[in-house]
Order: structure tokens, then sequence, then C-alpha cells
């Protein structure tokens, strides 16, 4: 058994053997943060070790990866992965009563809130045309349209399981399997081919009123995000981050590139194949990304 001092909260406790720091918190009641759920898949449960860093067991192969991705000194450690062999002092991520009040309020909320890492479907959508469609409208106009524009297809991401978890502009994002992960990837993509269905049949009202009309593009991935709740503590939002989300919202822009309207990733079309119609495999570069992706075009769903 070790003995650990903690900062800011001066107090220090008892570590059983082969624990490590993270537990120990647990354990005995200590607020520390682990988005990830103690994984070493981020750093929220980081520690500075003031003193005793000689009695920290060197660095696994899990922590070694994430402190040089994030170029830790050697006193920063994971408090997820670290174990110890004597007695150490330690300075926890909270270091104010900013960061407590923050951490207080997360703790409070259940824990898929703080930050859980999920398989998920990411579905972005963009207008096409609408700066010409709307450069000569009202205002009023303008947001009546998009107001309208939304409705339609959040109607159509809720009826496939997701969720719109933001608007942007003229775009949205709409997340799918948040809660349940079975057929994720395809209920993206059968709201991806019913948004364009939709987008069709609000054309002629857009004709009827304004003489125009403007069209959408469609981007479908599914991969790894931390799902949480992000925001000041009076008004978070549950939402995804991570690269599987930049790369769905770079999947949709490709359309420009490829002329087409509905594309999803190789990752996704590896698990509705049997499901859709589709085009042979378009290699793009991908903004932001290395390399070249074969993106597929997605035309319709195969009839039963």
């Amino acid at each position: 058994m070790t003995r650990i001092h903690y900062l800011p909260d001066n107090k220090d406790v008892d570590s059983n053997a082969g624990e490590t720091i993270l537990q120990t918190s647990q354990r005995c009641g200590i607020t520390h943060t682990h988005a990830c759920g103690g994984h070493a898949r981020c750093s929220t449960c980081r520690v500075l070790v003031v003193e005793g860093l000689e009695s920290c067991a060197p660095r696994n192969e899990k922590e070694q990866a994430m402190a040089e991705r994030l170029h830790f000194t050697p006193e920063i450690r994971l408090a997820c992965q670290t174990t110890l062999s004597g007695a150490v002092k330690i300075r926890r991520l909270a270091i104010d009563a900013e960061d407590v009040e923050l951490i207080k309020h997360e703790t409070a909320a259940p824990a898929a809130s703080i930050g859980v890492e999920k398989r998920i479907g990411i579905l972005f959508s963009d207008i096409r045309g609408f700066t010409p469609f709307s450069e000569a409208l009202p205002p009023y106009d303008v947001v009546h349209i998009l107001n309208r524009y939304f409705d339609v297809m959040g109607k159509v991401v809720q009826r496939n399981g997701g969720c719109i978890d933001n608007y942007m502009g003229d775009g949205l994002m709409a997340l799918f399997g948040v809660d349940r992960p079975e057929n994720a990837a395809l209920n993206a993509v059968t709201a991806g081919l019913e948004m364009l269905k939709a987008m069709d049949d609000f054309k002629p009202y857009l004709q009827t009123l304004y003489g125009k009309a403007f069209d959408i593009g469609v981007g479908v991935h599914v991969g790894e995000a931390v799902v949480g709740d992000i925001g000041a503590s009076n008004k978070k939002r549950t939402t995804a981050i991570g690269d599987a989300v930049n790369f769905a919202s770079r999947i949709e822009s490709a359309n420009k590139k490829a002329q087409t309207r509905l594309l999803i990733s190789a990752d996704t079309f590896a698990e509705v194949k049997d499901r859709v119609e589709a085009r042979a495999p378009i290699p793009l570069t991908v903004a932001g990304k290395t390399g070249i992706y074969n993106l597929h075009e997605v035309l319709s769903l195969k009839s039963k």
C-alpha cells in the first residue's frame, strides 16, 4: 500500500498495490475526470507528479503513445494507466475553482454525457446553390425557407432513428446509433436517400414561389467518435467529436468534386453493400486528409 497526496485538495489517501491513480481516486471518492472511461484514449485524467516521479511505474504502450502525441514531459502522467510503488504528490486537471465547479457539473450528469467513445453513423448535408437562390430574397423569406427545409429533413432523420446534432448555416449534422448502435450505417444511408427524395419533392414548391430552386449534397461515414455533452455548464448539448466527424463532413464536400448527391465512406459501404445500389467506388482526395479514399455513390436501396 502506498500514499497519494492530492492537490489542490491537500488530501492524503492510500493506494492499493496494482491500483492505478484513477482507480484510487474513484475508490476514495475524489473527483477525477476520465472522458474516455479510463482507456488511455484521451488525456483528461492526466496529472502532474509534483513529488515521487521515481515511484511511478514506467509508461505502458498506451500511455507512451498518448505522451508522444501530446508531447508530455516526464512528470505528466495518465492517471488511468499509472501504478505506484511508493508515495507521490500529484496535481489533478482541476487546478482552480472554475475547474472544480465544471467537473462537479460533469460528474453529476449521467456517465454517457461526460464523454463515451462509440461507433456511430454520422451524416452531413449541405445546400447547393443557396447563396444565388437567396441573395435577392427578403430576410423573412430566407428564414422561412430554411425553417421549412430543416423541418422536412428533421422528420426524415428522426424517422430513421437519428437525431440532428447541429445546424451550420444551411447545413446540418445528424447522428445515428447514439442510443441504439444496431443498423446505424443502414439507417444513416437510408436517411440520406430519403433526404434526396424529400428535396426533389420540395423543389416544385420553391419553383412555384420563387421561380428557382436549390439542391443538396449528403455525406455519410460510420466510425468511432466521442459522444458527450459539450458547452458551458448551463448550456450543454450532446454532440460528437473526433476524426470520424471531420471525415464525414469532408465526404459531403466531396460531392462537389465528384458531381454526386450522396457519397458514403468505404467503411460505411462495407456495412450496407448488400442493401444498396451503388456505383463503382470513386477514388478521391479529401480535404484535410492525406491519401486517396474510395467513396461510393449510393443510388437507391435494393428491393427486398
